[in-house]
């Protein structure tokens, strides 16, 4: 069973689409924020965002499970699972969404989104490492 919820993207088939600079470009910057587990493209350094005045947060879960997360615009590299939920969000104002590897699927943070449109990507540190060139 595909937990993944998809929605049509040519080259990133089973996860939902997001619009996001094309990976071509992003090369070209040599800032490359990859998965540490297949080293699948994720994001871009020069996508870093400061939320609540800092790139890096440290959170625990419900269940106590501590997760350091830094904060970027977008994630193109990600896919979606499940619906938005308001639930235990760590951002007020923020619904969230469980964020994964679109390519080997590993769990790498969340997409927060906010009613008026607004979003941004909490992924986890120690899933995340930089493109070796």
């Amino acid at each position: 069973m595909n937990l993944l919820r998809t929605e049509p993207n040519p080259g990133k088939a089973g996860v939902d689409a997001m619009t996001a600079p094309q990976d071509e470009a992003l090369a070209a910057t040599g800032d490359s924020i990859v998965c540490r587990q297949c080293r699948h493209e994720i994001t871009s350094a020069s996508e870093s965002k400061h939320i609540d005045g800092a790139h890096a947060h440290t959170f625990a879960n419900p269940e106590g499970i501590v997760f350091e997360i830094v904060c970027y615009r977008d994630a193109w590299g990600c896919g979606y699972v499940g619906p938005n939920s308001p639930k235990f969000t760590w951002f007020a104002g923020y619904t969230w969404r469980i964020a994964v590897c679109a390519n080997c699927h590993v769990h790498l943070g969340w997409r927060f989104s906010a009613a008026e449109g607004h979003f941004f990507h909490g992924l986890i540190t120690n899933r995340l490492t930089v493109k070796e060139v």
